[in-house]
């Protein structure tokens, strides 16, 4: 069975123009010609194309694209091995591309109006996102979640730098705290508390003491969040979470 030139092109949706292009540099003649002198092309002419455009979508120029299909040694299978390989490797390309594309999709939903570069700049090897989705499990229909997503959404780059800033320079305090051998019912451990409790009302809710004793108790429960604190130190979370219980009681105590 043999097909014009304008049926070929519809089928493989590429212009006349481009078979002809073809048919001119040798990389694709077809089979047969009409009465008229017309082209036809033959179910393997079909396949030959076929091969050609999936070496063209890969990006193979078309000199190359010649060399491969007409090198005498090659097995038709051995093309399809090597392009299911090919397409393999470029579908893994375009995941971690989309991967990427939906970071920066959820960190403008977060208010973090940055590049994805200048995302992971900001948070470092730290995913925020993994905490935001637990904050939004947990909190997402109260109005401290929704008072921590309106201040989030008016931050600029500079904002999260600082806050970052903030965080880094709390952990070099806490970590001293501990390789001093302070114990978490301690002034100095209950102070480094209430300096974390005031960085959260600050920049996201009003963080009561009674908040913070619940978020204590997350930091060492949840692996996530105990895995963010013990980076700082090793045992920090459960040292936080006490210091933060000892911190609640002295207020309570002297309110």
């Amino acid at each position: 069975m043999s097909h014009p030139v304008g049926q070929v092109a519809g089928f493989a949706g590429v212009t006349v123009r481009t078979l002809h292009h073809y048919d001119e540099i040798g990389l694709l003649a077809p089979s047969g010609r009409s009465h008229a002198g017309h082209r036809r092309y033959s179910d393997a002419d079909l396949d030959r194309l076929q091969q050609i455009l999936f070496y063209r979508e890969l990006g193979f120029p078309l000199e190359e694209v010649a060399a491969l299909l007409d090198d005498p040694a090659a097995d038709p299978r051995a093309h399809l091995r090597r392009q299911h390989e090919l397409l393999t490797a470029r579908i893994e390309k375009l995941q971690k591309m989309a991967a990427a594309v939906e970071h920066a999709m959820e960190a403008r939903k977060m208010g973090i109006n940055l590049t994805p570069e200048e995302k992971f700049e900001v948070f470092g090897d730290k995913d925020p996102e993994a905490h935001a989705e637990e904050a939004q499990r947990r909190w997402g229909g109260t109005e401290t979640y929704a008072e921590s997503q309106r201040r989030a959404a008016r931050y600029t780059k500079d904002d999260w730098q600082r806050m970052q800033a903030e965080v880094a320079s709390w952990g070099e305090r806490y970590d001293a705290l501990m390789a001093a051998g302070e114990p978490p019912a301690g002034e100095p451990a209950m102070d480094l508390a209430e300096d974390h409790r005031q960085h959260i009302t600050t920049w996201f809710y009003e963080c009561t003491y009674e908040i913070h004793r619940g978020l204590g108790a997350m930091y060492v429960a949840d692996e996530r969040f105990k895995e963010f604190y013990d980076s700082m130190r090793p045992g920090l979370a459960e040292h936080l979470r006490d210091a933060i219980e000892a911190n609640a009681a002295r207020h309570s105590q002297g309110a």
